[in-house]
């Protein structure tokens, strides 16, 4: 796993949130102090999201990298 695959699924993760309604672009760009459009960007694909932006999303929606990380993944990586 890369960190372009951690990245890809946060972006994933943020965007399944959005969708169901758990949090909104609005929020997400609060958290990380941008604009909403550019959060609506981010999502997108259309801009980067940088390593700062995701640690305060990972901070305040109580996530950690192992929550990107298929349960099968962790299994593998904590066998070591």
């Amino acid at each position: 796993m890369t960190f372009h695959d951690l990245h890809y699924r946060l972006i994933a993760d943020l965007r399944q949130r959005v969708h169901s309604g758990e949090v909104t672009e609005r929020s997400l760009a609060r958290i990380t102090g941008v604009s909403q459009p550019h959060m609506h960007n981010v999502l997108k694909g259309k801009r980067l999201l940088s390593a700062e932006m995701a640690d305060a999303i990972l901070r305040k929606l109580d996530m950690d990298l192992l929550d990107l990380i298929e349960s099968e993944e962790v299994v593998n990586f904590q066998n070591r």
